[in-house]
Protein backbone atom coordinates (compact mmCIF):
# COMPACT_ATOMS: atom_id res chain seq x y z
CA UNK A 1 0.00 0.00 0.00
CA UNK A 2 2.80 2.38 0.83
CA UNK A 3 4.31 1.45 -2.43
CA UNK A 4 1.03 2.90 -4.41
CA UNK A 5 1.19 5.93 -2.48
CA UNK A 6 4.99 6.90 -3.10
CA UNK A 7 4.34 5.72 -6.60
CA UNK A 8 1.36 7.64 -6.90
CA UNK A 9 2.68 10.77 -5.41
CA UNK A 10 5.96 10.81 -7.91
CA UNK A 11 3.81 10.55 -10.48
CA UNK A 12 1.78 13.40 -9.86
CA UNK A 13 4.87 15.62 -9.05
CA UNK A 14 6.37 14.62 -12.43
CA UNK A 15 2.84 16.03 -14.19
CA UNK A 16 3.47 19.03 -12.14
CA UNK A 17 6.56 19.95 -13.32
CA UNK A 18 5.80 19.04 -16.90
CA UNK A 19 2.65 21.16 -16.70
CA UNK A 20 4.75 24.50 -15.32
CA UNK A 21 5.14 26.70 -18.26
CA UNK A 22 2.73 25.02 -21.07
CA UNK A 23 -0.60 26.70 -21.97
CA UNK A 24 1.14 30.09 -21.38
CA UNK A 25 3.99 29.39 -23.83
CA UNK A 26 1.29 28.87 -26.54
CA UNK A 27 1.72 30.45 -30.11
CA UNK A 28 -1.49 30.76 -31.58
CA UNK A 29 -2.13 30.58 -35.42
CA UNK A 30 -2.35 33.51 -37.06
CA UNK A 31 -5.14 34.33 -39.95
CA UNK A 32 -3.12 36.30 -42.48
CA UNK A 33 -0.03 38.77 -42.46
CA UNK A 34 1.50 39.88 -38.59
CA UNK A 35 2.48 43.09 -37.80
CA UNK A 36 6.04 44.19 -36.35
CA UNK A 37 4.05 44.22 -33.02
CA UNK A 38 3.26 40.36 -33.11
CA UNK A 39 6.65 38.85 -31.59
CA UNK A 40 6.69 41.58 -28.78
CA UNK A 41 3.12 41.29 -28.08
CA UNK A 42 2.85 37.20 -28.09
CA UNK A 43 5.88 37.28 -25.29
CA UNK A 44 3.44 40.24 -22.94
CA UNK A 45 0.28 38.23 -23.73
CA UNK A 46 2.27 34.77 -22.56
CA UNK A 47 3.25 36.51 -19.42
CA UNK A 48 0.08 37.67 -18.86
CA UNK A 49 -1.15 34.22 -18.95
CA UNK A 50 1.80 32.97 -16.53
CA UNK A 51 -0.43 34.91 -13.90
CA UNK A 52 -3.00 32.05 -13.67
CA UNK A 53 -0.85 29.89 -11.26
CA UNK A 54 -1.32 25.91 -11.61
CA UNK A 55 -2.17 26.28 -7.90
CA UNK A 56 -5.17 28.22 -7.71
CA UNK A 57 -8.32 27.76 -5.73
CA UNK A 58 -9.90 25.92 -8.55
CA UNK A 59 -7.22 23.19 -8.48
CA UNK A 60 -7.62 22.55 -4.67
CA UNK A 61 -11.08 22.42 -4.60
CA UNK A 62 -10.74 19.54 -7.52
CA UNK A 63 -7.94 18.35 -4.86
CA UNK A 64 -10.49 18.38 -1.93
CA UNK A 65 -13.11 16.82 -3.82
CA UNK A 66 -11.32 14.19 -5.29
CA UNK A 67 -9.21 13.20 -1.64
CA UNK A 68 -12.66 13.02 -0.29
CA UNK A 69 -14.31 10.51 -3.01
CA UNK A 70 -10.78 8.77 -3.38
CA UNK A 71 -11.06 8.15 0.56
CA UNK A 72 -14.87 6.92 0.24
CA UNK A 73 -13.77 4.44 -2.10
CA UNK A 74 -10.74 3.38 -0.35
CA UNK A 75 -12.81 2.27 2.96
CA UNK A 76 -15.38 0.24 0.43
CA UNK A 77 -11.62 -1.54 -0.61
CA UNK A 78 -12.22 -5.37 0.88
CA UNK A 79 -8.54 -5.93 0.14
CA UNK A 80 -7.30 -3.87 3.74
CA UNK A 81 -8.09 -1.92 6.28
CA UNK A 82 -10.25 1.08 6.36
CA UNK A 83 -7.71 3.27 7.34
CA UNK A 84 -4.81 2.25 4.74
CA UNK A 85 -7.58 1.96 2.39
CA UNK A 86 -9.04 5.74 3.22
CA UNK A 87 -5.42 7.18 3.10
CA UNK A 88 -4.78 5.30 -0.34
CA UNK A 89 -7.53 6.56 -1.72
CA UNK A 90 -7.32 10.18 -0.62
CA UNK A 91 -3.80 10.49 -1.75
CA UNK A 92 -4.78 9.13 -5.41
CA UNK A 93 -7.79 11.18 -5.40
CA UNK A 94 -6.40 14.29 -4.15
CA UNK A 95 -3.53 13.46 -7.15
CA UNK A 96 -5.98 12.94 -9.69
CA UNK A 97 -8.36 15.89 -8.63
CA UNK A 98 -5.58 18.54 -8.20
CA UNK A 99 -4.22 16.96 -11.88
CA UNK A 100 -7.62 17.67 -13.69
CA UNK A 101 -7.48 21.32 -12.38
CA UNK A 102 -4.01 21.96 -13.48
CA UNK A 103 -5.13 20.41 -17.12
CA UNK A 104 -8.08 23.16 -16.74
CA UNK A 105 -5.55 25.88 -16.27
CA UNK A 106 -3.45 24.84 -19.18
CA UNK A 107 -6.60 25.22 -21.28
CA UNK A 108 -7.22 28.91 -19.70
CA UNK A 109 -3.94 29.92 -20.30
CA UNK A 110 -3.63 29.02 -23.54
CA UNK A 111 -7.16 31.07 -23.88
CA UNK A 112 -6.01 34.25 -22.06
CA UNK A 113 -2.66 33.97 -24.85
CA UNK A 114 -5.37 34.00 -28.05
CA UNK A 115 -7.91 36.38 -26.13
CA UNK A 116 -5.15 39.01 -25.69
CA UNK A 117 -3.61 38.62 -29.08
CA UNK A 118 -7.38 39.31 -29.95
CA UNK A 119 -7.41 42.23 -28.18
CA UNK A 120 -4.15 44.12 -29.06
CA UNK A 121 -5.80 43.08 -32.89
CA UNK A 122 -4.04 40.08 -34.28
CA UNK A 123 -5.60 37.96 -36.54
CA UNK A 124 -5.39 34.78 -35.00
CA UNK A 125 -7.15 32.20 -34.52
CA UNK A 126 -6.72 29.53 -32.28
Amino acid sequence: MKNLILMTAAIGGIALAGCANTGAKYEPIADGPVSVTYAADLESCQQLATERGYINDDTKTNAAIGAGLGALAGIADDDVSDTEGAIAGAVVGAIAGGGAGMLETREQRRQVVIDCMKGRGHPVVG
